[in-house]
C-alpha cells in the first residue's frame, strides 16, 4: 500500500521545479576601465540592486588598460559559474579589429547577458564659427573647405570617433580627426573655435546646447531623444539607417550555464527598474535597455561586423 501511495503521488505531482540559481559568494563585477568613467558609473549603479536581487553582494573591480581588453581578458579566464561578470562598452566590438595577440577571442570568450544602457551622441557645432542648423547645412558649408577643417573626438576608436568616421564616410567628405584625452577637452576646443564639430554625449553636451553655446545638428539614435525632441536624428536628414551610440552591456564567461545567464539577466533588469537607478541614468542622458541574452548576442555580433567595416573604411589603427 505504501509503494502504491508513493507511486500515485509521483504520477500526480510533477517533478519539483528547480530553484533559480543563486551565487554562493559575492559576485565580482569587472569594470575594464578606470574609476569615474561611463562603464564604472554603470557598473556601480547596477551593483547594489543586482546584489539585493541575487542575495549576495556584487563588488565592482576596476581592471583598466589597453582599451578595456585587460579586464575583458580577466573575465575570459574566469570560471563560468556566474561569480565573475563584466560591464563593457562599445569597445567590446571594436577591439577585435584593432588589438592583436589578445590571448582570447571576443567573439567566443563571452556569454552576452544583456545590453543595459545606451548613451546617445549629439552632433554639435559652434554657432560662432559654423553657420549651420541642420546636417545638410553643415555639409554644404564644410565641403568647399574640408581640406582645412578638423573635428574632435574623446579619443581614437571611441564611439565619438567611430560615429564621425561613419558620418563622413556616408557623406563622402574627408575631414582631419583630432583625438583628445576625453570628451571635455574636445568640447573645450570646439567652444574655442579650433575644430569644426564633435560627437558628444548627452551628459557633456546637452547643457551647452541649451545655453546656446553649441548647436545640435542631429542625434545618433534611431529615434529622437526626450531631452532634445526638436532635434532630428541623423538618419532623418539623408542618412537612412544611421545609428551609432555608446552603449554598455553585461557579460559572463563563455560556457556559463543557461539558468545562470537567465538569473543574471533577471538581476540586471531588476536593477534597471529601480527608481534611483533610472533617475541617475536619466541625469547622465543614458537610456535603460535590458535586452534578453539571445537578442543581445545577436546585437553584439551585428555591432562587431559594423565596427569592423568602419575601422577598415576609415583606416583606423590602434592608438
Amino acid at each position: 500500500m505504501l509503494r502504491r501511495s508513493l507511486l500515485a503521488a509521483a504520477i500526480a505531482t510533477p517533478a519539483f521545479a528547480q530553484a533559480p540559481w543563486a551565487p554562493s559568494r559575492p559576485v565580482r563585477l569587472i569594470a575594464p576601465y578606470p574609476p569615474g568613467g561611463g562603464v564604472d558609473t554603470t557598473s556601480r549603479l547596477l551593483a547594489t540592486p543586482m546584489g539585493a536581487f541575487l542575495g549576495q553582494p556584487v563588488v565592482v573591480e576596476n581592471r583598466g588598460g589597453a582599451g578595456g581588453s585587460i579586464g575583458a581578458g580577466e573575465l575570459a579566464r574566469s570560471a563560468p559559474d556566474g561569480h565573475t561578470i563584466m560591464v563593457d562598452a562599445l569597445a567590446h566590438t571594436v577591439n577585435p579589429h584593432l588589438i592583436r595577440n589578445l590571448g582570447f577571442d571576443y567573439a567566443t570568450a563571452f556569454a552576452p547577458i544583456s545590453q543595459v544602457v545606451v548613451l546617445p551622441q549629439i552632433l554639435a557645432v559652434n554657432p560662432q564659427t559654423v553657420p549651420a542648423k541642420t546636417v545638410q547645412d553643415f555639409l554644404a558649408w564644410a565641403r568647399p573647405r574640408a581640406a582645412s577643417l578638423s573635428y574632435g573626438s574623446s579619443g581614437n576608436a571611441t564611439a565619438a570617433h567611430l560615429a564621425a568616421a561613419l558620418f563622413l564616410n556616408r557623406a563622402g567628405i574627408e575631414i582631419t580627426h583630432v583625438p583628445y584625452r576625453g570628451g571635455t577637452p574636445a568640447l573645450q576646443d570646439l567652444l574655442g573655435g579650433n575644430i569644426a564639430f564633435v560627437f558628444g554625449t548627452v551628459s557633456s553636451t546637452l547643457q551647452l546646447v541649451r545655453d546656446g553655446r553649441l548647436v545640435a545638428l542631429g542625434v545618433t539614435t534611431a529615434q529622437r531623444i526626450a531631452p532634445l525632441p526638436d532635434v532630428p536624428t541623423i538618419a532623418e536628414q539623408g542618412f537612412e539607417g544611421f545609428e551609432l551610440n555608446e552603449w554598455n552591456g553585461l557579460y559572463a564567461p563563455a560556457g556559463t550555464p543557461v539558468p545562470v545567464q537567465q538569473r543574471l539577466y533577471e538581476a540586471a533588469t531588476h536593477a534597471l527598474a529601480d527608481a534611483t537607478v533610472r533617475q541617475r541614468l536619466d541625469a547622465l542622458g543614458a537610456l535603460p535597455v535590458g535586452t534578453a541574452p539571445a537578442a543581445f548576442a545577436r546585437y553584439v555580433a551585428d555591432q562587431r561586423a559594423l565596427m569592423g567595416r568602419i575601422v577598415r573604411e576609415a583606416r583606423i589603427e590602434a592608438g
